[in-house]
């Protein structure tokens, strides 16, 4: 913080006391607001933010025992929590002093004052209201961050009973602090699982913490779980906690657990079972509480017959275990999700007119998805930035996955469908191209490019 961009006020019914700071601070700041009335207070702070505030602690209604002083450093701090008030008074004692402390106060300066401790106490001041600002604006990044993150991830869609059952589970489950493993194939919607039992939880105002457990490798694993201590191992040029740490006090979501080696496996179900960690390089547990939740998209009971996961490791992890189905098992809800990514990418990519075709989301119903949400997701983000017109039609879209699991038969199928909706809006409009390209959603060159695929 420049000391010559701070805004100073200094309340006190002296005027040669004012005069005195406003000559001794003005050399060292930008702005200094001097105030007889410590009744303006309010309007003052409403209209202002200061960095150092030096408050006087008696006023003309009581001469010497501080209590306007108190009652006005409670007003301020009710206006602004994060304000630096160093009080003032000639009839300071120590007493006064610890409980002016206690009550929110900064500092403490007696008058008449020594100039060098005076802005010593000044600048002193000036760092700390600088860290408060640095840490309230750190906590508001967070705060909007958890906001957006879980804006992403805020409401699982669906129907169906398959995924009604998964809402239900999480239901009764999320209140407790019962371990969680979710299973399921790759983009089945693994964390969003994680997030509804977190949100849902008693532990929603604390933490989440996701770990990729796949991405670790194994001479990173204890690090970045357990945290290290400055000079453990090479690097290690700072103390860092791990994972179970950060999340200590909320939720920790292990995704991927089945990539974890054999040999490691071991060391996580320590840390679980005790409660504690200690981080490489030290020999100081630190207890630790946590809500665990894992996932995995790996046959795990058939890994721990197969000797490759630890059978106390998965009855540790397990204590409710949610299964979550394929998009092909609840082929309902794909207009609703279709729907829902539709109107996210409309917004995001600024093309608020576009709409499904309804062969769309026919076809849509007949893929077989075996990306599931995430590759109906990433589709549909990728016809929206693609498409040229207002309607998304059957052939904007590349179904890399699905693609290759549909039959000649329905992909001639899904052809028919298309050509016969050409040629039925060129009928309406009497073979005007552009009539029917715009009612298509289609410009004119696409529209020339579908007849003469279809050979109108």
């Amino acid at each position: 913080m420049n000391p010559k961009e701070t805004k100073i006020l200094f309340v006190d019914d002296n005027e040669d006391i004012l005069l005195a700071a406003k000559l001794l601070l003005k050399p060292h700041c930008g702005t200094i607001n001097l105030e007889k009335n410590p009744n303006n207070l309010y309007e003052l702070l409403k209209n202002e933010s200061y960095d150092v505030i030096f408050l006087d602690m008696n006023y003309s209604k009581d001469i010497t025992s501080g209590h306007e002083g108190f009652f006005w450093l409670s007003e301020i701090l009710k206006m602004d929590p994060t304000a630096v008030v160093i009080l003032v008074t000639a009839f300071g004692d120590v007493e006064k002093a610890v409980k002016a402390i206690k009550e929110g106060a900064t500092d403490f300066v007696l008058k008449p004052w020594q100039n060098e401790k005076f802005l010593a106490t000044f600048f002193s001041a000036l760092r700390l209201r600088e860290s408060r600002l640095e840490l309230e604006n750190l906590r508001m990044q967070h705060n909007q961050l958890n906001k957006d993150i879980d804006k992403n991830f805020f409401d699982m869609i669906g129907t169906s009973p398959s995924i009604q059952k998964v809402f239900n589970t999480i239901a009764k489950v999320a209140e407790t602090d019962a371990n969680v493993l979710i299973l399921g194939e790759n983009g089945t919607g693994k964390e969003l699982a994680a997030r509804a039992l977190h949100r849902q939880s008693l532990r929603k105002d604390k933490a989440f913490i996701s770990v990729d457990m796949g991405s670790l490798s194994n001479t990173l694993f204890e690090s970045e779980l357990f945290g290290h201590v400055k000079g453990s191992f090479t690097n290690a040029i700072e103390d860092k906690p791990g994972r179970f740490e950060i999340a200590s006090g909320g939720t920790l979501f292990l995704d991927e657990i089945g990539n974890i080696p054999i040999e490691l496996q071991a060391k996580l179900l320590a840390v679980l079972q005790n409660r504690q960690v200690t981080r490489v390089g030290s020999n100081k547990p630190k207890q630790i509480d946590i809500r665990l939740i894992c996932a995995t998209n790996m046959p795990i009971y058939q890994m721990v017959e197969d000797k490759k996961f630890r059978q106390d490791l998965l009855y540790r992890i397990n204590t409710v275990e949610i299964h979550l189905p394929p998009l092909r098992e609840r082929k309902e809800d794909i207009p609703l999700l279709a729907e829902h990514f539709l109107s996210v990418f409309r917004k995001k990519y600024s093309k608020p007119e576009l709409l499904f075709h309804e062969t769309t989301l026919r076809m849509f119903e007949n893929c077989p998805w075996f990306g599931n949400i995430r590759e109906l997701q990433h589709s549909i983000e990728r016809a929206v930035i693609m498409c040229e017109g207002e309607i998304l039609l059957p052939s904007e879209f590349f179904l890399q996955s699905s693609s290759k699991n549909i039959s000649e038969a329905e992909s001639s199928k899904l052809d028919e469908v298309e050509r016969q909706t050409i040629k039925k809006v060129l009928a309406k409009n009497n073979g005007n191209i552009s009539q029917a390209a715009k009612e298509l959603g289609l410009t004119r060159a696409s529209l020339y490019r579908r007849m003469e695929k279809y050979g109108f």
